[in-house]
């Protein structure tokens, strides 16, 4: 792999990991249509690295986020009474890191079915209509009314229906970030709750998927490390773009409309994608 090629695939993850599009979708696509597939082992490495350089931009967005709700928690397991909410009820960060948790069970259903899901992404036909099936996702949120939930008040059958809308999401083509915010804001949540707890949701997700990928990739004796300087372009740039794009998310969700207008695009390339992969394949 070149660096070129590194730099482009680092591009189209950064930008399409956050933005409703499918990442998963969109390099499917590429790989597929315009022959960019690499050996699924010899650059299993890039593979983590990109989705870790996502993960970093997360952390970074919302450190004030995570660094409450690790010291919060610490706390309360710790028995610190003094440190409770309002009422002696958990602290905000607290019950948020439940509702996190109850909303990450839904993932281990999928488990038997990862790898029938994941040669899924092969079939451009099968991702273009997924893409067109998240636009109409995203179309939707922008007719939701925004609702009052927060961390406060959100249930635990919210995080479960939220945590589902996620598991179903690691289908090729359905954007994780999509189908989770708008499935937020079907439960009442606010908007900018709603985006919130979709990417922080999403931290033990991919940090256990990042890790498992990574031993994978370590003890498969098939890396390339002369691949490893172009490697560490794409996760620079996946990273930086990835935040970027995230910034970009929350002020579209906070406007509403704007958010929707996404879904005209996952229209457009998926139906062009759907063309291409009878023309091309």
């Amino acid at each position: 792999m070149n660096i070129l090629m590194a730099a482009f695939l680092g591009l189209v993850q950064g930008i399409s990991e956050f933005l409703p599009i499918s990442s998963s979708g969109h390099l499917s696509i590429f790989q597929n249509l315009f022959n960019l597939q690499y050996s699924e082992d010899e650059h299993l490495l890039f593979d983590v690295l990109l989705h870790l350089a996502t993960l970093i931009a997360v952390f970074v967005f919302y450190w004030r986020d995570i660094k409450a709700m690790a010291k919060d928690t610490v706390s309360f397991v710790a028995g610190n009474t003094s440190d409770s909410g309002e009422g002696g009820r958990l602290k905000p960060s607290v019950r948020l890191v439940f509702l996190i948790i109850v909303a990450t069970l839904p993932l281990f259903l999928m488990l038997p079915f990862n790898d029938a899901i994941g040669s899924l992404a092969s079939r451009t036909p099968f991702v273009a209509f997924a893409l067109i099936v998240t636009g109409a996702l995203v179309y939707i949120s922008g007719k939701l009314t925004e609702g009052r939930k927060n961390e406060k008040t959100s249930s635990v059958v919210d995080a479960v229906v939220v945590g589902a809308a996620q598991a179903v999401a690691i289908i090729p083509g359905l954007s994780r970030s999509g189908t989770t915010i708008t499935v937020g804001l079907a439960r009442g949540f606010k908007r900018e709750f709603a985006v919130r707890f979709s990417f922080l949701m999403s931290i033990p997700a991919v940090l256990g998927s990042v890790l498992l990928e990574l031993i994978k990739a370590l003890t498969s004796g098939t890396i390339v490390w002369a691949n490893l300087p172009a490697y560490l372009v794409g996760m620079a740039i996946a990273g930086v773009t990835g935040y970027f794009a995230l910034a970009l998310l929350k002020k579209f969700v906070l406007s509403g409309e704007a958010f929707s207008r996404f879904a005209y695009y996952c229209w457009g390339a998926g139906g062009l994608a759907l063309i291409l992969s009878f023309i091309l394949e």
